[in-house]
This record gives C-alpha cells, structure tokens and sequence, in this order.
C-alpha cells in the first residue's frame, strides 16, 4: 500500500482517539541530502488538557506550553531531564491543550532513542507534522493489535493520573 501523509484532520480529534491510531503509522525523517529515515510508531501515550496532572498545560499557560494550545498537527519538542528530546503532536481543539507522545518506535524503543535517531530537536519545535517537508507521519496500512497500560515517568502526577491507561503499545509490529 502507499504511503499516505496524515493530514490535519487525522490530528483534529481527541487525544484518547488520535493516540492509539497513531501506534502502526510510519514517522518519516528526511536530510537535505535526500536521506530518507523511517520508523514504524510501536507506542503513545495521550496527555489531556489542564485538569491531567501529567500534562504540562496543568501548570498554566506558559512560553513553554503555548503550542499545546495552537492547531492540531503542530510538533511540541522538549528536552527531559535537560539531555533527552521528546516528540509530541498537538492533537484536539485550538485552546483545549492536548498532546500525544511519540514513546517509542518499532526498533527504537524510547521517545529519546527514537528523536536521536531521526535527528529531531528543538528546531522542530512549533512546526506541524501536516506541511513540514522534512519531518510527517504516513499511514501505509498497517493496524497492529494494541494494549494499553499506565503511562510512565509521571509519579508527580498523583495516583488518579499516574494509574490512567492511556499508553498504546503494539503487541508485534
């Protein structure tokens, strides 16, 4: 099947929707040398508006959460513990922060092994998975099977919002 570039409207619905269809779809990188990488997406996780306490929009509206609150589509790129870039789309309503983490890929299984390899940092910060030339995510058919489980990395968060299972892993890609 072909390669398919996800549009706008893939991304202009609710975290919890958007995070496990992602989980199967290719993540593209390409290099001004023609140099094309691709990553099957193996895991996600969905982070949902101000009242999750995981989300970084539950701090308040900051320079560094704005694009949670842009258009659907819209890359948001932060660097964790101070060494690690992670990848995110913005997924819902412009105003309505929301987001889906790009976990993990079918070989490289971390969200920061995956944007070493693809070379992803903060230059792609505020761009948009819709019309970047050089970063999207295409749909080739593929549909693996899913489970969920807890999300990771967010004890801060409180039991309620650590114990939500809004984690999509593939069972085999």
């Amino acid at each position: 099947m072909a390669l398919t570039r996800l549009t706008e409207s893939f991304y202009h619905r609710d975290c919890l929707e958007v995070a496990p269809d992602l989980v199967g779809k290719l993540i593209l990188r390409k290099f001004p040398d023609g140099t094309l990488l691709r990553e099957r997406i193996a895991e996600t996780e969905a982070y949902r508006g101000q009242e999750d306490l995981a989300c970084h929009a539950s701090r308040g509206r900051t320079p560094r959460t704005e694009l949670l609150y842009r258009e659907s589509g819209v890359i948001y790129v932060y660097l964790c513990y101070g060494m690690h870039w992670l990848m995110n789309v913005i997924t819902g309503e412009p105003e309505q922060p929301q987001g889906v983490l790009i976990r993990a890929g079918a070989v490289h299984n971390g969200p920061a092994k995956l944007t070493k390899y693809l070379q992803v940092d903060k230059h792609f910060n505020g761009g948009s998975f819709v019309t970047c030339p050089d970063l999207w995510i295409a749909d080739d058919g593929c549909r693996p099977k899913l489970r969920t489980d807890v999300r990771v990395g967010i004890d801060y968060a409180g039991e309620y919002w650590k114990n939500m299972p809004w984690r999509w892993i593939a069972e085999e890609i």
